[in-house]
């Protein structure tokens, strides 16, 4: 131990804490180097910077998830960050911003922080769990299952860990079985193993019922009030319209041109993703869809929202009923991978069958992937193109029955984002790209277009205009998953100038069936 009381009279507090730190007697002082008094004083300095530093990080953080707590997950990921700048070491900070990102759908933004999380302390089991949800939700599942391996090999009692290791382990081996069967070129469809014929409609069901197998009007208008009530539409009738959507839509080019006249006008919806009581409620804002009230809904109808069975069949009704004057494009939900992840696959088999499913898959992949109106205004689900050069005519060309790609164009329209600054950049999502002004500026006039219409974003008002005007996006789930407080949109194009005038919506209450009811367990997200 060091002499205490060595000290003479009249030795100062920094004075003192160099002798005890250099093991010297005060008389001893005189020949300590004057750097190493700077030393002390810069190192005491530092030291109470950092506390500072990291104590002010904390309060930040705890500013972001109360912000989380109150789902305004922009700004949890504000403060997170900034807290992150301040303590960039602090896996927790990644971790819980990792999971405000995956809130909000930016997938590739909350991989990229679940690995930093583990970089900063490769102990933090959570950073597994993280980076295991957002390779879930990109479908990359065999990397999940390694994250979730680790879990369970550290935590061989957690129950939860051992759960959705199981989970994952089933849907990795049940890919790989899917994948077995998908190398048969001569696979048959589930049209050619039904027997519709012999289906029979029990005395008992009261609902409504196709007339010679064709959809009408009045079935329309007593297929949407009976889903209003939450009752099932008879399965033979369901599977006749799925039949006859596969054979209409097989027949469409990948990139639908409609030409509307002056006096002519369309309704553009965005993403409705189940929401069936607030698609009722565009119906009753803006008119049933008719020959003179025509309809596009841009993608993304099924998953998240536990009623996106009632959505799609309702969708594919008027498809039916108005073949040249209702038009569906394909979004990223309308693919096996989200299905699995997000709720309908599980929706359709629980209140249906898995066969059923396997069918609605084969309808979704000849779903068109983009829409011109009158040679000027592109429609599509997600936005444009990871590189230059892409022309209308290679959309035309795009071979889309099959499920989309990691890359190229057909992922690129389902997809990418818009961003405010020029060039390209890594998808938030993980998936596709971002594109900047610019690279639409190039787009519109080498196509001779206006302007695009997307969707596949959550906006605040329900809609967003950016790009100096040539950008828009549309959203039509207000207050989505029942959780996001935003307002739901949907424009209307006339002939005469093509345009946009928007119009806003609030959402509508409906049973208690909650958002994810159907979705897989892993995509059961919690704050940890």
């Amino acid at each position: 131990m060091r002499a205490q009381g060595r000290h003479k009279p009249g030795t100062n507090q920094t004075q003192r804490k160099i002798c005890d730190e250099w093991g010297l007697h005060a008389v001893e002082f005189a020949t300590v180097p004057s750097t190493a008094m700077a030393s002390v004083t810069d190192s005491g300095s530092e030291k109470m910077a950092e506390e500072e530093r990291n104590a002010n990080a904390e309060k930040l953080k705890e500013k972001a998830n109360n912000y989380f707590k109150e789902k305004d997950y922009e700004n949890a990921i504000k403060y997170y960050t900034e807290a992150i700048e301040l303590n960039p070491t602090n896996a927790i900070y990644f971790s819980n911003r990792s999971l405000a990102y995956l809130r909000t759908e930016c997938y590739g933004y909350a991989l990229a922080d679940a690995t930093r999380a583990l970089e900063a302390d490769k102990n933090y089991i959570k950073g597994y769990y993280r980076r295991a949800t957002s390779n879930m939700a990109l479908g990359k599942f065999k990397a999940a299952l390694k994250d979730y391996e680790t879990v369970v090999r550290v935590r061989p009692n957690d129950k939860d860990a051992k759960m959705k290791y199981q989970e994952c382990n089933k849907i990795v081996k049940q890919k790989a079985f899917e994948r077995a069967i998908a190398s048969d070129e001569l696979k048959r469809s589930v049209v050619d193993s039904l027997d519709i014929e012999n289906m029979t409609i029990e005395d008992e069901y009261t609902g409504p019922k196709l007339e010679e197998g064709k959809v009408t009007s009045k079935f329309m208008k007593d297929l949407m009030d009976w889903f209003k009530d939450q009752k099932k539409l008879h399965r033979k009738c369901a599977y006749q319209m799925l039949i006859h959507a596969k054979e209409l839509l097989s027949k469409l080019p990948s990139l639908v041109e409609i030409t509307l006249k002056e006096t002519e006008k369309i309704t553009v919806c965005g993403d409705t993703h189940g929401q069936y009581y607030d698609l009722l409620n565009i119906f009753e804002l803006n008119g049933l869809p008719s020959e003179t009230n025509p309809y596009l809904f841009n993608g993304d109808f099924v998953d998240r929202g536990s009623f996106s069975l009632e959505v799609i069949l309702t969708l594919f009704g008027f498809k039916l009923l108005y073949p040249d004057h209702f038009f569906l494009l394909r979004g990223n939900h309308e693919t096996d991978n989200m299905n699995q992840m997000y709720g309908f696959e599980g929706e359709v088999k629980a209140k249906y069958t898995a066969q059923m499913f396997q069918l609605f898959s084969e309808v979704f992949q000849w779903l068109p992937l983009a829409q011109c109106i009158n040679g000027k205004v592109l429609v599509m689900h997600g936005g444009l193109f990871s590189e230059d050069g892409v022309t209308l005519d290679d959309l035309r060309k795009i071979e889309r029955n099959r499920q989309p790609p990691d890359s190229g164009p057909m992922c690129d329209l389902l997809w990418s984002d818009p961003q405010p600054q020029n060039g390209r950049s890594v998808s938030k999502r993980g998936v596709s790209c971002q594109f900047g002004p610019d690279v639409t500026q190039r787009f519109l006039e080498q196509n001779k277009l206006d302007y695009i219409i997307r969707s596949h974003e959550v906006k605040g008002e329900g809609y967003e205009i950016t790009h100096s005007g040539k950008c828009i996006t549309v959203f039509s789930a207000p207050n989505y998953c029942d959780q996001m407080a935003n307002k739901g949109a949907y424009i209307h194009l006339k002939g005469s100038d093509l345009k946009p005038e928007f119009h806003q919506f609030t959402a509508v209450p409906h049973p208690n069936v909650k958002p994810m009811a159907y979705a897989n367990t892993l995509m059961q997200l919690g704050m940890m």
